[in-house]
């Protein structure tokens, strides 16, 4: 059987391995049978979705897989990622699922599963599910399912989204409100439509709603945290003072200034950081991000007597360094921020308020408090493939050898297959912005003719 779970679950088009019903009640079953052989109650099960036509498919088939296998299951309906993660851990549950595929357009979802603890799985866990799966295609399910008496009951939650917004809202300074601000806020046609506007609007802010309508197929089309183009001609239009871009799951921000400006998740770690350590919140040296965090970044941070401790790409590994640690703060460029005081996994609109708190005690205006440091020039491509790894490609290995010889110590490569999609994703970063294209054009190239 092929590998299941990548960087954030398990993820791909629907009707297509691993993305299919079948999968989906099996790995239910699967999971559900692991964790309950460690527990002596009737164990229960929260199962969220964003806005994909195709929860409407997985949810039942995960439903199916859980009660089969003895769980009770409580739906939650269209919910952000942070949401059942933080809700797994308040209502003492024994699992939490989350049906999404983030960032991605609507013919994929995805599975990703929590602990008792809101925290995502460990690979040592999603390996044991692996092995369940592949056993229940070779010898059957019967050895993970329940006793017919014992057969789990469904029910949806009332109040979900209330309990979730109390929670974001708490990790809002009690002494502020957010009166006389005008914020847009995007929340990709996904998870949050409903919840980042209120928020927003119970906090004090004028709302403006953009990307609030979900149709199931428009998630993240040309919105949302990947795609902020259509928020910063909102926000340019409107005169708001900041714009807040979601993804569909809502784990990741994008912010846009009142300028037009699109700001990534290093100056908003930066921010974060920094009134962090000045408040005497900050826990550790610095904070946890990924190889692909941009070397400004870590030079503001050094300068501000702090450290940037770098991960692979992906939050769950940052999360894993920042408890290794002992550190309550990291993120990701892409946005994912972890603040592990109010969260156990990315929280965009967690990240959103730190941001909002800072402009409203400091009375000073986006692109002022979001404007901490010079980024190096750093570039970004992607190449397509199938079939082999082309880094595996002795001429793809060599490029990369001789580019790494002439940066020496003037520039960084990163270049990695994408843990949610068949890319091989390649990013240079220097002082000089010329040989940093170049370079990344270089190997781009030498990829493409590796896979033919």
């Amino acid at each position: 059987m092929a590998k299941l779970f990548g960087t954030d679950g398990i993820r791909g088009t629907v009707n297509s391995y691993p993305m299919t019903s079948q999968i989906a009640m099996d790995v239910a079953v699967a999971a559900g049978h692991i964790f309950r052989e460690q527990l002596t109650h009737r164990p229960t099960v929260l199962i969220a979705k964003d806005t994909r036509l195709s929860g409407y498919q997985i949810e039942p088939a995960m439903v199916t897989g859980f009660t089969s296998a003895g769980w009770d299951v409580l739906l939650l309906g269209p919910m952000p990622t942070p949401a059942v993660a933080a809700l797994t851990r308040s209502m003492r549950a024994d699992m939490g699922v989350m049906l999404s595929a983030s960032h991605n357009p609507y013919h994929d979802n995805g599975i990703k599963l929590f602990d008792p603890q809101g925290y995502k799985l460990s690979d040592e866990i999603e390996g044991q599910i692996e092995a369940a799966v592949e056993r229940m295609g070779q010898e059957g399910p019967a050895f993970a399912l329940a006793d017919p008496d014992k057969l789990g009951r469904v029910r949806r939650l009332d109040g979900a989204e209330g309990r979730y917004m109390e929670l974001v809202k708490a990790s809002f300074p009690s002494d502020l409100r957010l009166d006389g601000l005008k914020v847009a806020v995007d929340c990709a046609n996904g998870a949050a439509y409903r919840i980042a506007p209120r928020i927003l609007y119970e906090l004090g802010a004028n709302v403006v709603e953009f990307a609030v309508s979900p149709d199931g197929l428009n998630i993240n089309d040309q919105c949302g945290a990947t795609a902020p183009k259509g928020l910063r001609l909102k926000v340019l239009e409107t005169g708001a003072d900041i714009g807040l871009a979601l993804d569909g799951d809502a784990d990741r921000l994008i912010i846009v200034d009142e300028q037009g400006r699109v700001i990534d998740g290093d100056q908003i770690m930066a921010l974060i950081s920094l009134n962090m350590k000045q408040s005497g919140q900050l826990k550790g040296d610095g904070l946890v991000s990924t190889v692909m965090s941009n070397l400004g970044l870590e030079r503001f941070l050094e300068a501000e007597g702090m450290r940037l401790e770098r991960t692979r790409v992906g939050d769950r590994f940052v999360l894993e360094r920042m408890k290794q640690l002992g550190w309550n703060l990291g993120g990701e460029q892409s946005g994912h921020m972890i603040l592990s005081d109010y969260a156990t996994t990315g929280d965009g609109l967690v990240a959103a308020l730190q941001v909002l708190s800072v402009m409203v005690r400091q009375a000073r205006s986006a692109s002022d408090v979001l404007t901490l440091f010079s980024p190096v020039p750093q570039v970004l491509k992607n190449v397509k493939f199938q079939g082999a790894n082309p880094l595996e490609a002795e001429s793809v290995k060599s490029i990369i050898a001789e580019v790494e010889r002439e940066f020496g110590n003037a520039g960084r490569l990163v270049i990695r297959p994408s843990g949610t999609e068949p890319l091989i994703r390649v990013m240079a970063e220097g002082d000089d912005a010329t040989t940093v294209n170049q370079a990344v054009d270089r190997i781009c190239d030498v990829v493409r003719a590796s896979v033919g």
